[in-house]
């Protein structure tokens, strides 16, 4: 238990201090990688000799089956290394384990990600460029179309990115973390990977993608609401123009307006926490997706409520990662 907590700190440092190196080999870009292969060889060809119910079924369940390989083989290489490392040194455990959980989070990949985007859209450059910029920078870190937003849709994509992934991208796996080690932080992340990259309600994922995307709603019901609670408590003491009280009235009304029952929770917080209205229709593959809008517009979203979403997450991490370590240090203390 030493173990972890050590490690859970160490890793959630370097993720502050070095964040996500470019040009750095990432678990999760192999994972990516792996889902692709997977998904060339087990997505089924259409054929016209089968209906379309039965074809429906292949694609569910050549879905699921590309989830199990997935999850089994990133599990299995994360179990691997561990136990090499134990087998060797205690110490070489400990950097392993430090490593394993840095890789896992993304605090600060997330902020500077989505800070390229505030300073595209307040950079040097006419108003024109200063928005194709923003568009390109944003496109970076959403999945829906972005070729032509407003300045406004940008901002709204980059904050309503932060909102959502302070949950997936930071809190989620922080809980796995102080759970279940790297093992259960990469499970987290091969379901989630999935999720992001086969999880699109179109032609072609509706039903090949339907197990990941399912399980991820499963991993990601609690983990997203516990976000949401941890945010709305720092949503009064991470920035002066940030307002607790509205976050916690428009996370209770509007919390469950997304198709997801996940993805609402903390976005819900974000919209009352900051006074402005998110969400609402947006365009993915070329199709509009009519979405509900979330929190009301009492004021027009600005550029700087990126730099506010961003404390709000970090301020939050930080909460949280200080929750989990004084849990693992009471259960130490109960358990010695």
């Amino acid at each position: 238990m030493i173990l972890r907590f050590a490690a859970c700190l160490t890793g959630f440092l370097m993720d502050l201090i070095i964040g996500d190196p470019h040009g750095f080999p990432h678990p999760v870009v192999a994972i990516g990688k792996l889902i692709s292969f997977w998904e060339k060889i087990l997505y089924p060809r259409r054929g016209n000799k089968i209906s379309e119910e039965k074809q429906h079924k292949k694609e569910f369940f050549r879905g699921l089956l590309l989830c199990v390989l997935v999850i089994s083989i990133t599990s299995a290489v994360a179990i691997g290394i561990l136990m090499a490392c134990r087998m060797i040194s205690p110490v070489l455990l400990y950097l392993a384990e430090s490593v394993m959980t840095w890789q896992i989070l993304a605090v600060k990949s997330l902020r500077v990600e989505s800070m390229k985007v505030y300073k595209a859209l307040t950079g040097a450059g006419s108003p024109e460029e200063r928005l194709e910029a923003g568009r390109f920078a944003v496109s970076m870190i959403v999945g829906r179309d972005t070729a032509s937003l407003s300045e406004e849709g940008v901002t709204k994509a980059a904050v309503e990115t932060v909102a959502e992934n302070a949950s997936d991208g930071v809190i989620a796996p922080m809980i796995f973390l102080f759970i279940g080690g790297p093992v259960l932080g990469f499970f987290y992340k091969a379901v989630n990977t999935m999720d992001s990259m086969i999880g699109y309600k179109n032609d072609r994922y509706l039903y090949f993608g339907r197990a990941a995307a399912k399980l991820d709603d499963v991993l990601n019901y609690l983990p997203s609401r516990i976000s949401a609670l941890l945010m709305i408590g720092c949503s009064y003491f991470a920035d002066e123009e940030l307002s607790g009280k509205k976050a916690y009235v428009i996370w209770k009304r509007d919390r469950r307006k997304h198709s997801s029952p996940n993805s609402a929770q903390t976005e819900s917080v974000t919209a009352g926490a900051l006074g402005v209205q998110l969400a609402g229709n947006a365009s993915y593959f070329g199709k509009i997706v009519e979405k509900p809008t979330i929190g009301d517009p009492d004021r027009e979203i600005r550029t700087d409520d990126i730099i506010r979403v961003n404390r709000l997450m970090t301020t939050s991490a930080f909460v949280g990662e200080g929750i989990g370590l004084t849990v693992i240090a009471i259960l130490y203390a109960v358990l010695k």
